[in-house]
């Protein structure tokens, strides 16, 4: 009995290890996993914070890796070509233009009678057709030469030609390529001299056929990233070109929301032709300075070297400003230091001294 007993005992007790045997070896196993499940936290917490980490880094390196020069916009394309320049016939049949409105900047300056035409100058956009196109003239070439592009026009005087080959102006002339439908075309919906279109696309490859360089380093405009701008309220400002009563008016409009000008002329808002879109500026310079009359043509000189008086117009206000021609460029100036653009397009009017800046411009602020 004894002995039974026993043996009933340590067969219990055997039982009785093998049970805590066991219940060890769950715990065991589930310290282990939790250290495992602790781990895995760690790593998915810690791979969540790398995660963001590099979304940020990669914000910041895919950061653009260029600046357009003469808009001060951010870009991921590249900025070496060279800018093309191209004369733009303003007569009020050639009206609504076509392609001006992706111009980075747009010169206006007469060229005869009370009639401007335009320096439309692309680097930035480029559209597929602009237009229409005019003949040369001195102070235009002398600005594209200025601002390194090629320059684009359809016909000159000889002795313009004459010019532009002598100081060796890299120029594609729409005479040469009349109606060719590689890089100029007529729209037979005008009447020429009103229909002459150059095609931006092949320019150039024409140009490189011409041995020109089609690549530069473009001297860059000074931007500000100032949101206040001192200066006269501005929210129209008029430029006649016939003095107090003038028979040729260019107007623009400021509009808050946007910060930018839209322009009209002669009462009618400037739009594209082909896509209605208006043209809308965030600079507008208005300089003064000689021109005179050199043939029974009409023909003027406009003197684009010596510098003078003028205006400076951003964000719904008009700064009084100097202006100088540096290596080429016409540059805004204040006390001997330059007054930078704000970032987008710009417009530049070119009014004759006589009868002046204060007779020809007019800003107010309020429509």
């Amino acid at each position: 009995m004894f002995e039974v007993s026993m043996l009933h005992y340590e067969r219990n007790e055997g039982v009785e290890m093998k049970r805590w045997k066991y219940v060890a070896i769950i715990i065991l196993c589930i310290g282990v996993l939790t250290m495992l499940f602790g781990c895995k936290k760690d790593e998915k917490e810690q791979g969540a914070d790398n995660k963001g980490s590099d979304s940020n880094t990669s914000q910041k390196e895919t950061s653009s890796a260029h600046t357009y020069p003469f808009t001060g916009i951010e870009t991921d394309h590249d900025i070496d070509h060279r800018p093309i320049a191209v004369m733009i016939n303003n007569h009020t049949t050639a009206r609504p233009h076509t392609g001006v409105v992706d111009a980075d900047v747009v010169f206006e300056i007469l060229a005869e009678g009370d009639i401007t035409r335009f320096l439309a100058l692309f680097h930035s956009e480029f559209p597929d057709e602009v237009g229409s196109v005019r003949s040369a003239r001195e102070y235009y070439f002398e600005l594209a030469q200025g601002y390194d592009a090629l320059y684009v026009y359809h016909g000159a005087a000889n002795f313009v030609n004459d010019m532009i080959q002598n100081r060796n102006i890299d120029h594609l002339n729409g005479a040469v390529h009349d109606n060719d439908q590689q890089l100029f075309k007529r729209d037979p919906a005008r009447k020429a001299p009103h229909n002459s279109y150059a095609l931006l696309d092949a320019a150039y490859d024409v140009a490189e056929q011409k041995g020109y360089d089609v690549t530069t380093n473009v001297s860059p405009f000074e931007f500000t990233d100032e949101t206040t701008l001192e200066g006269e309220g501005a929210k129209k400002v008029e430029v006649g070109y016939n003095g107090s009563n003038p028979s040729h008016l260019v107007s623009f409009s400021y509009d808050e929301q946007s910060k930018t000008y839209a322009r009209s002329e002669d009462g009618t808002q400037t739009k594209d032709l082909t896509t209605e879109e208006p043209i809308e500026v965030e600079n507008i310079l208005i300089i003064e300075t000689a021109h005179k009359v050199i043939d029974s043509e009409g023909r003027r000189e406009v003197d684009l070297q010596s510098g003078g008086n003028g205006y400076l117009i951003q964000q719904g206000v008009a700064q009084a400003i100097e202006w100088e021609n540096k290596d080429g460029q016409l540059i805004p100036t204040k006390d001997g230091q330059v007054v930078p653009f704000v970032q987008g397009k710009t417009w530049v009017n070119v009014i004759p001294t006589d009868p002046g800046i204060q007779s020809s411009v007019h800003i107010a602020d309020d429509e």
